[in-house]
């Protein structure tokens, strides 16, 4: 007698092969059947007319203080992920020494844009080095399984205090290589660094380990090393990706282990992807396992009067009435006066790349209705505009001002200077790409890119109108063996037997993510952005159901997932 089995789905298996039709069986947290026939079980649930994939494993998010006080971990929760790994961008809150730990909630605020306030009154601080980080973990349970990455800002403030943005000693470097080491020999996944000059603290600095030297790289590349098993993860400036190739590659050649890099299309080097995947094959066949971390959709920013940024926030009338109550802001935003005020006004100069993302008018749009991501470029504010005999400017107001005061302009940061994701097909087709970048957990007031597992499903397989498809079976296997796999994770991503019962069932044909709203869930009441699917039967996570009908069941089998050790199993029990 099984514990569960899933009847008459069609199996898309996390292999890429062609889905087939059968059921699968569930004992003790594992898959232990697949196919007809399987036997009868405790729970049946009826696929019919659905298909039943292995769990979501998303690489890319930053739960590293959500994770102390949301055993959700939404949104991942609502997007059929059963795994996810945090701690990217070289940011994170462990190792944390007792004088730092405001420190690094400013750079994770300035980086990822999580209000400063929720952290500090948030985060359950029961730890200082990182593998105390990941026994606190441990004690916990969440509706996921979540593993862990060493990040290249927290140790470099462990290791070197006040110094942790300037050049390193030869000291410091051995101490963080070997703290890089026992943080592995703990069961880290990865270590992550950032070296961009759009990752700062709110005072402006940039991140630690920006400009770390390559001896300071290569000695944590023996730290990898020495633990034997560990991604290494690094955001890299754009422009800098093909300069950046010597030590990438001397980084890969020192781990023997997967180095990945963040991988966008900026509007100031369109077609340097190109290169970036002809570095990455000549690495590849001189036997590097060099990988670039890709988008499914452009890193698109979300305005509207309650977020982080909008059109209007450099102007001389929002310094007014900007930091009133929303009920009270909304009403000065519907006096004519005020809007006559702000379409006309010339906003102050905070930096070239703040003009940008607010009064690009040709690439602003209106976001409503259906989430669009692919929008026609006949529907900026700029084109809008011109058809309409109108300000690009009185469009944005106007569209800011619908839904009671919540409407959505949207502006694709990377990803759609061609105004088409065409180079985006390409890059999933890639062999030496990874699907990732999500941001799940980040970027509270800005992105809400968390339910990515659930559109690359909708959009490229099904909903895209302006170009080609992927298939369900690849868009499945970017999405669970194959980032599995990138961390070390074999025992998921696969419906297959002897592996982790990590399971989705999902009506495909009426899969689809709502449209981005803001909600302050966070503690102290601070806002985010959040994005809920819809056509999730069911998923299962070890063997248990936390998701029936795109609802969570109350279920909890999550916990910790480590890497490799000597003395203890892959994940906490």
């Amino acid at each position: 007698m099984h514990d569960l089995v899933i009847r008459n789905g069609r199996i898309i298996d996390g292999s890429g092969d062609a889905a087939v039709h059968g059921d699968v069986a569930v004992a003790d947290g594992l898959i232990v059947a697949v196919g007809s026939d399987v036997g009868p079980a405790r729970r049946e649930l009826d696929a019919d007319g659905r298909i039943v994939t292995p769990g979501f494993v998303d690489v890319h998010t930053h739960y590293d203080a959500q994770a102390t006080w949301d055993p959700e971990l939404t949104p991942s929760g609502w997007h059929g992920v059963t795994t996810a790994v945090m701690g990217n961008c070289g940011v994170g809150f462990a190792p944390a020494a007792v004088d730092r730990r405001e420190w690094l909630i400013e750079l994770m605020e300035g980086v990822e844009d999580i209000p400063g306030a929720a952290l500090t009154d948030g985060i359950q601080w029961a730890w200082e080095t990182f593998p105390e980080y990941l026994d606190a973990l441990a004690a916990r349970e969440w509706v996921l399984d979540l593993g862990a990455q060493i990040p290249h800002g927290a140790l470099r403030a462990y290791v070197m205090g006040d110094r942790a943005i300037g050049p390193a000693t030869d000291d410091d470097i051995a101490t963080m290589a070997d703290s890089v080491r026992d943080a592995l020999a703990a069961g880290a996944l990865g270590f992550s660094t950032s070296r961009t000059p759009l990752h700062k603290s709110v005072d402006g600095e940039l991140v630690p380990g920006t400009h770390a030297s390559e001896a300071e790289l290569m000695a944590i590349a023996k730290g990898i090393r020495a633990a034997g098993h560990g991604v290494f993860q690094a955001a890299i400036h754009h422009a800098d990706v093909p300069d950046s190739f010597g030590w990438l590659r001397a980084v890969a050649a020192t781990t023997a282990l997967p180095v990945i890099f963040n991988l966008n299309q900026p509007d100031y080097a369109p077609d340097l992807w190109r290169e970036d995947l002809r570095l990455l094959e000549a690495a590849q066949a001189d036997g590097l396992n060099l990988l670039a971390q890709v988008s499914g959709r452009p890193v698109g920013i979300l305005q509207s009067w309650s977020a982080t940024v909008n059109p209007f926030m450099l102007c001389p009338t929002w310094g007014l009435i900007g930091a009133l109550p929303e009920a009270q802001r909304l009403v000065h935003l519907r006096r004519d006066d005020v809007r006559t005020a702000l379409t006309t006004e010339v906003p102050a100069v905070w930096s070239d790349f703040m003009t940008s993302v607010t009064r690009t008018w040709d690439k602003l749009y209106p976001f409503a209705g259906e989430a669009d991501y692919e929008p026609d470029p006949s529907a900026t504010c700029a084109a809008l505009a011109r058809r309409d005999s109108r300000s690009p400017a009185e469009i944005a107001y106007d569209q800011l001002l619908t839904d009671d005061g919540r409407g959505l302009l949207y502006f694709p940061l990377f990803n759609y200077t061609n105004h088409n994701l065409d180079h985006l097909l390409e890059l999933h087709r890639h062999p030496h790409t990874r699907m990732g970048l999500a941001d799940a957990g980040a970027h509270c007031g800005t992105i809400a890119d968390g339910g990515m597992p659930t559109f690359m499903l909708q959009f490229w397989s099904r909903d895209r109108v302006r170009g080609e498809h992927l298939s369900l079976e690849w868009l499945v296997h970017r999405q669970t063996r194959q980032t599995a796999e990138l961390y070390g994770l074999r025992d998921r991503g696969r419906v297959s037997p002897g592996l982790r019962a990590d399971l989705n069932i999902i009506d495909i044909d009426t899969l689809g993510v709502e449209l981005p709203h803001l909600v302050d869930d966070l503690p102290t009441g601070a806002k985010r952005y959040v994005q809920r699917a819809h056509g999730y039967a069911a998923t299962i996570c070890r063997g248990v159901v936390t998701v029936e009908d795109d609802e969570f069941t109350g279920e909890r089998p999550g916990r910790l997932v480590r890497g490799p050790r000597p003395d203890a199993r892959r994940s906490d029990p």
